[in-house]
C-alpha cells in the first residue's frame, strides 16, 4: 500500500548506490521550501480547468509527459550522434537537432509541472524539483552548445552537449523513478 491508501505494484529493486541517493534526497527536508515556491507558480500559472485537464491527459487517457520526453531526448541524442559520427557533412543536421530539442522542452515541461501539481507525498515533490532542475540545466546546456555552434565554436558546442546529456540522463533516472518507484503521473493513486 502506498501513503495514500491504495495498492499497486511494485518490484522490488535491488539497494543500489544510486538508489540510496535518489531516496535520499525524498527525505531532503531542505528541498521544501523551493517545492512550496514552486507550487505557488505552477498553480498560478496551471489553475485547475481546461489547461491543467489537457496537460495531465484525461483525453489521451494517460499523463502525456512520459510520451514527450522523447521527443527532446531523442532530438538529443540524435544531434550527439551525428556529432562524434557524422562528420562534417553533418553538422547542420546534428545543429538542427538540437533546435527540435530545444523547442520541444515548453509543452514537455508543461505536462511534467502539470503531473507535479497533482502528486501526494512530500518525497515525490521533492524528487520531482531536483528532476526538473536537472532538466533545467539539460537544457541550457544544449541552448548554449546550438549558440556556440552557431557563433562558429562547434568544439565548445559538442561538450555542452556532451555536459546536457549528462545532465539529462540524471534527470531521466529521477522521472523514470517518479513513474515506476513512485507512480507518479501513471493514475495509480
Amino acid at each position: 500500500m502506498d501513503r495514500g491508501g491504495h495498492s499497486f505494484c511494485v518490484q522490488s529493486v535491488a539497494k543500489t548506490p544510486l538508489l540510496t541517493v535518489t531516496e535520499r534526497l525524498e527525505r531532503t527536508k531542505a528541498l521544501d521550501r523551493a517545492v512550496r515556491v514552486l507550487d505557488s507558480l505552477v498553480g498560478a500559472v496551471l489553475p485547475d480547468g481546461r489547461l491543467r485537464a489537457l496537460l495531465r491527459g484525461q483525453w489521451l487517457g494517460h499523463a502525456p509527459h512520459p510520451l514527450l520526453t522523447d521527443l527532446p531526448i531523442g532530438a538529443w541524442t540524435s544531434s550527439l550522434i551525428l556529432d562524434f559520427a557524422g562528420g562534417v557533412s553533418a553538422e547542420r543536421a546534428a545543429d538542427l537537432l538540437l533546435g527540435v530539442g530545444i523547442a520541444t522542452v515548453a509543452p514537455t515541461a508543461a505536462t511534467g509541472w502539470s503531473d507535479w501539481s497533482e502528486t501526494l507525498t512530500p518525497e515525490q515533490r521533492r524528487i520531482g524539483i531536483v528532476h526538473a532542475g536537472t532538466n533545467i540545466a539539460a537544457a541550457s546546456l544544449f541552448s548554449g552548445s546550438l549558440l556556440r555552434r552557431r557563433e562558429g565554436r562547434r568544439r565548445s558546442g559538442k561538450l555542452l552537449s556532451l555536459a546536457g546529456a549528462g545532465a539529462l540522463s540524471v534527470g531521466g533516472y529521477l522521472g523514470g523513478h517518479l513513474s515506476y518507484a513512485r507512480s507518479v503521473g501513471t493514475g495509480a493513486r
